[in-house]
């Protein structure tokens, strides 16, 4: 089994450097770009080769979650359905 604090740090990191660099100055799809261009990658890195559990996806899900219940400044789930097509 795998750690996976490091990669949800460096999540945390790389998602807290762009929304504070161009959350207001920037379109809500090129934010969104952004994370997943930049963002994305570092959560990912290495996952192919180490098996994951169903708590850590649940826990890998939670970081997305909290990061674009962030960007949408809400906790309702359904505004993230209709925004982005998750939960």
């Amino acid at each position: 089994m795998c750690c996976l604090d490091n990669a949800k740090r460096s999540f945390y990191r790389a998602f807290n450097a762009v929304f504070g660099k161009v959350a207001n100055a920037a379109s809500e799809s090129v934010v969104i770009e952004l994370l997943k261009t930049k963002c994305l990658p570092t959560l990912y890195y290495g996952l192919e080769a180490c098996p994951i559990s169903e708590k850590q996806y649940k826990s890998l899900n939670y970081v997305l979650h909290s990061s674009f219940r962030k960007f949408y400044l809400t906790q309702n789930p359904k505004i993230l359905l209709m925004n982005v097509g998750l939960c």
